[in-house]
Formats: structure tokens, sequence, C-alpha cells
């Protein structure tokens, strides 16, 4: 039985079905019957372009929808001009020149103050423009534009934002393997553009170690001047009341420098092929197909733009119909026209499938890639792609901000005023003439480079049936500490200040006669807020056992140069041999023998400047030891130590409180950090030294 409420509702659908005046044959029957009226066009508003005083570019667009008001600086610069050594450099200024503070507060001030106002201001270096914005309640304006300015003219770059920003860039490069659409998407930018070159480099860990505050602060003085500088806002204020308030503030930046010169043009070189990077952690292959392509401005761009579109574009697409939906070889695939603004892009064809149909799925798309040079598409494909890519283009202007933005941007890389309407009208132009035209002239096979991230073992078929297959080897290096120079005027120079922090410690013939050294001491750990008792036992020259005593039970670690053993409440065992990397740098970094390491045929010591030096072994390890200038001992060191996760941590140890004990100055108290975020401090209760530790008794196991 229909209940009344029921029955209420089923009699207004149908009535709604038979209103007067619409017959039934006007409801749709089906999607394909839907109407829907043009969008409208793209409107251009008013925008209010000027110069100022001291050069900078200011567009103003009024917009009084919304109590807000929003701002973008473009500055012309970027990440192609790294230099070769300090790749990162561009990234990490963008990065700090926010989060490092002004002169007048530090990041987290900055932070506490706009977000009690509901604001924000970023910065950031992209590969052809930096930036820098803001966004505030209409209300909030005036002082949002104060920390703004600040941001745009007086960045402080402090070292501890510097040292976060370099632990967050090596954190990146330590994942960077751990997506297999992103190693595909990788190294197909670098073959394309080649790895010689600033569009093709990758940024490694060695990169970011060199990377010092003096250099952000030079590159940020050599790109940040007004004259460098387009400043666009929008929201809800008054044009002429906007351009007096911003006039007025940035009165004071007058920085003058030499015009920055072109970015650098992309290579010519080009080395095609088949590419196959081995990643054994996945059932699934990432590839990506393509060639270099071109710039917004070529004339042929939109009918090319209209052609990626019918080969990939999306559900409709021909690679998406025949590789997912007839062949069931990809849930994803797509294929974009990826034009630049000022220099060639690239054309990639995109998408991941099981391992068994590698070779076969990259073979249906170049089967694809030979169609749609070989004859005309249909009229209905062109058609509909042609909406895709105009309705697509048309919400770049949905909005007064939005438009802004891309007017902006058009003038920032010297596109023509009217370049949206050149697009949308030659979008509307192209033929099926015109697509088979591009596609034979664009599209080269011989130019193709294939790449595919997966395990090779579990390819149905070798890549070889493709093409000639180039193993990629994407092994990220291991971090290195710049050394230090090494020639005899550094090396003696280096033992000299050594000998110096022997004498303090006690003298070199005293600290040559210690044989052991044991050590009980409280460690107060920041993370959990915990303490554990430490206790640390040497015998020279390479015997060492350190047994930590923790709220969950005692970890026992024992190390004679070579191998050893860990005992926890789990048990124990051997230590793996990436954990014997660790104890051989602990046992390297033994207080006594370290200030004797011009005494070791297998360490050399260079000075680094007057009170540092850096020691190194011949396995690669490697310490910077810096000397209180007044008392001559050591005051701090610095390392790299590998983590259980991610990257290696730069840790510095700060040493105080020191006492004699048996004729050797040893400190009391230890402060350790990790990537400049304070990770312990260590106090110790006790020092034996030559107490007749023996051998055996450090090997036993509890």
């Amino acid at each position: 039985m229909i209940s009344r409420r029921t029955r209420g509702l089923a009699i207004l659908v149908l009535g709604a079905a038979f209103l007067p005046g619409q017959s039934r044959s006007a409801v749709p029957t089906s999607p394909k019957d839907l109407k829907y009226p043009p969008l409208r066009s793209v409107q251009i508003p008013q925008i209010v372009t000027v110069t100022l005083p001291n050069g900078m570019q200011l567009s103003l667009l009024e917009n009084h929808e919304l109590p807000l008001v929003r701002g973008s600086a473009l500055i012309r610069t970027g990440n192609l001009f790294d230099p070769p050594d300090k790749i990162g450099l561009a990234t990490m200024t963008g990065i700090i020149i926010r989060s490092g503070g002004t002169r007048a507060k530090t990041g987290d001030e900055l932070d506490e103050q706009l977000e009690n106002v509901a604001a924000s201001v970023e910065s950031s270096i992209a590969e052809t423009f930096g930036s820098v914005t803001f966004s505030a309640l209409k209300e909030n304006t005036d002082d949002v534009l104060a920390v703004f300015h600040d941001v745009m003219t007086n960045p402080e770059f402090r070292e501890d934002r510097i040292e976060l920003a370099k632990n967050q860039l090596r954190s990146g490069i330590s994942r960077r393997n751990d997506e297999p659409a992103g190693i595909a998407s990788r190294e197909f930018s670098n073959i394309i553009y080649g790895r010689d070159n600033p569009y093709g480099w990758e940024m490694e860990y060695a990169n970011v170690a060199k990377i010092q505050r003096t250099d952000l602060q030079e590159f940020y003085k050599r790109y940040f001047f007004p004259a460098n500088t387009v400043l666009a806002i929008q929201g809800d204020f008054s044009a002429p009341q906007m351009r007096a308030k911003i006039e007025k503030l940035f009165s004071d930046w007058n920085v003058n420098q030499l015009p920055v010169p072109p970015f650098p043009t992309v290579s010519d070189k080009i080395t095609p092929g088949v590419y196959v990077a081995t990643k054994t952690d996945v059932t699934q292959t990432s590839f990506v197909i393509g060639q270099r392509a071109g710039t917004l401005r070529d004339k042929d761009y939109p009918a090319l733009e209209v052609m990626a579109d019918i080969l990939g574009g999306g559900f409709h697409s021909r690679l998406f119909q025949r590789v997912r939906t007839q062949l069931g070889y990809a849930y994803d695939i797509s294929a974009v026209w990826g034009a630049a603004y000022d220099h060639p892009g690239v054309f990639e064809i995109s998408g991941s499938t099981k391992s068994l149909s590698t070779a076969e799925a990259i073979k249906v798309v170049n089967e694809e890639i030979a169609r749609i040079r070989a004859g005309e598409v249909t009229a209905d494909e062109l058609e509909s792609a042609k909406q895709t890519v105009v309705n697509s283009f048309v919400f770049n202007f949905d909005t007064p901000a939005k438009t802004l933005n891309r007017l902006i941007r058009y003038q920032y890389y010297d596109y023509p005023k009217d370049f949206i309407f050149q697009y949308q009208k030659a979008v509307a132009a192209v033929t099926r003439a015109d697509i088979l035209r591009v596609a034979k002239q664009y599209i080269d096979p011989k130019n193709l480079i294939f790449v595919a991230v997966g395990n090779p073992k579990d390819f149905g078929e070798p890549m070889t049936q493709v093409g000639s297959v180039t193993p990629l080897d994407i092994t990220i290096p291991e971090p290195k500490a710049e050394a230090a120079a090494s020639d005899e005027a550094s090396i003696e120079k280096g033992k000299q200040i050594l000998r110096r922090a022997q004498e303090a410690a006690g003298g070199a013939e005293k600290l040559a006669a210690v044989r052991d050294v044991e050590s009980h001491a409280e460690a107060q750990l920041q993370r959990g807020n915990m303490k554990i008792g430490q206790t640390n036992q040497w015998i020279g020259p390479s015997a060492f056992r350190q047994t930590n005593t923790m709220p969950m039970g005692t970890i026992t670690v024992f190390f004679d140069g070579k191998s050893g053993w860990a005992a926890s409440p789990q048990g124990s065992g051997p230590i793996p041999e990436a954990q014997t990397k660790q104890m051989q740098s602990e046992l390297f970094r033994v207080f006594v023998p370290l200030l004797l390491s011009d005494r070791s045929p297998d360490r050399t010591v260079n000075a680094v400047s007057e009170n540092e030096i850096e020691i190194q072994d011949k396995i690669g390890n490697s310490v910077r030891l810096i000397l209180d200038p007044g008392t001559g001992l050591p005051l701090k060191e610095t390392y790299q130590s590998l983590q259980p996760q991610g990257p290696p941590a730069t840790v510095e140890q700060t040493f105080s409180d020191y006492q004699p004990v048996d004729g050797v100055q040893l400190p009391l108290k230890m402060t350790i950090t990790q990537n400049g975020q304070k990770f312990a401090d260590i106090t110790v209760q006790s020092y034996k030294i030559n107490s007749g530790l023996k051998s055996e008794e450090l090997r036993k196991k509890p």
C-alpha cells in the first residue's frame, strides 16, 4: 500500500511532468538530448596598471563581492638560476624569505600575528618565477600589507629556519623514489631536457649541504628589487587609495640592480629511446611516453591541444577507450600537449598498467599515435575536443582573481594583451585537416622517449620489443660533508690547531697514556621528555660498549671496529650492516683518540678556519671540530648521522663544563641537536681513566 505521504510525492512528481504548456515529448530521453546555453564569453575587467616611482609595476583590480584583499608579487627569478653546485638554492630562498622572518619579527611571531587575523603571507620560487603573496580581510588590510612589505624587503634568513628548510629538502630527496609515477615523470623530464643543464638538474644531498646563509642573502639581493617585480592586488578597495597606499608603503624600497639576464635556453640535444627504472616493490608499471613540445605562443598550439585531447584527454579519448575500456590494460591513461610559456614544454602520455601487460600497453599507445598520424579524426571527435578545450580554458577566467592572475602572467612572459581572444578564435577554427597536419608535423616517432618504472622480472614480454633498453639508475647518492682543502699548508695548519686542543686538554703525552675510559651519565631526551642512564666504556684502540637504561628496559651494544652485537629485552643478535657503519662513526668520534688524530696514519686533519678543523678517516668518517678561541678546548663538533628512516641528520654536539680527570680535561655536559632541533642534554656524573677494563668483559653479553 502507498502511504499518504508517498502518494502525495508521486502526484507532485507526475504533475510536474504535465505542467501547462509543456508537452511530454519535451522531456529529454537521453543525456545526449540535453541542451545547455553557451558559456558566457570571457570578460576582461577594468585593471589599473601603473609603474611606481621605485620602478615596481602595480596592477589593481577592484572586486567588491567579498570583504577580502589579495595580492601577489611576481619576481623575475627561478631555479633555472641555481649555481651548478648548489642546486636547490632558489627553492630554499623562496622558503626562507617568509619562514625565516624579518628583521623585526621571527617566522613564528609572524605566524601568530597572521593567524590571529585569519590572514596569510607566503613566499616561494619556482622554475621561472618567484612569488610573495598575501590574503587579508578588508578590515586588516593595512596590518597585513605591513607584514607583506617587511617580508618582501627585509627577510632575515635566520639560521634555525635554514637548517629546518634543509631538512625538509633532504626529506624530499630521501622520499623521491617512493612513488613509481613520480619517478617516471621525473626521469622523463630529466631525459627530455638533458641532465647537464638547469632544466634537467636533480637536487642531491651534497647540493643542500653546500648552501649557506650568505648564499641565500646574495640570491635574494640579486633578484628581489622593485624594477624586477610585478605586484597585482585585487579585492574590496578603492584603486586610487590602494595605489597611494602601496606607493607610500614601498617608498623606502629603492634597491637597484642590473637587469636580470634571460633564462637559459633549452638544449637542442635529444636522446630518444626506451628507459627502464627497476622498482621491485610494485605490482604495476608506471610509464611516460613523449617528446618535446613547444610554447603557448606557437601558431599551432591550439590545434595540438585539441589533438592531444582526442588522443588522451579523458573518458572519451582514443587511448582511454582502447587501453582501459577495451583491453583493460590500464586504470588511468592520459595525453597532454604541455606547452610552456617561455621554453619548449613536453608532450607526454602517462599511465600505469599491471606489470604483466607493460610492453603490450606501450605497444598499443604506439599504435594509437600512428593512427592519429595516419588519417583524419571524426567530426564528433573534433567537436567534442574543441568544446572540452574551450570550456576548460574559460574556467581560468571565471572569477576576477583568476582573471587578474592570468593576465599578469601573460604580462610577465610578454604575451600580447589580446592573447586570450586570439587563442579562443584559433581553437574554434581548428579543422580535421589541421589535426592530421599537426600530428604528422609535430609528433615524430623517432624522437619519442619511453620511460617505464616497475619490476622487469614481472613483465609479460620484455621491453626490448618496444626498443633497445637503457637501464636507469635511480639510486640516491648518500650525503657527504664537503671536504676542507687538503694541501700541505692546510694539513700542517690543521695539525697545529689540533695540538693546541691537545695542550688545553692536558697535553699530547697525557692523552696518549689513556688506555681505557668509562663514563656514567644521564641523558634528557627532548622527544617524550624521557631520561635515560648511559654508561660508555672504551678500550683503545677499538673496543666500545654502550649501555642505555630506559623505562622500557636496558639496551646494550658492543662493537670492536668491525662487528658487534646488540641486546635488548626482545633478545640479542649481531649488529646489522647498516648499524655497523653508524657504530664505526661512533668509535671514530670517541673524545680522547679523536684529539690524537694527527698520530693516526689512517686519519687526516685539515684546517677549515683559525679555530676549526676537519678530521677524516679512510672509510669515510668525518667530523668538524670547533675550538673555543679562549681556552683552546673543543667547543663543538658537527657530523652527519645515519638514521633508521629518512635522510641522514646533521648533528651538532656542544661541549661544556670541563673538569680534570687524572690530568685530562673532559666535558661534563653535552648538548646534542639534530637538523637544528634540540635532541638531548647529557650530564656526565663520573669518569674513570685507566681503570683496567678488559676486552673480554666488554664482549660479554648481558
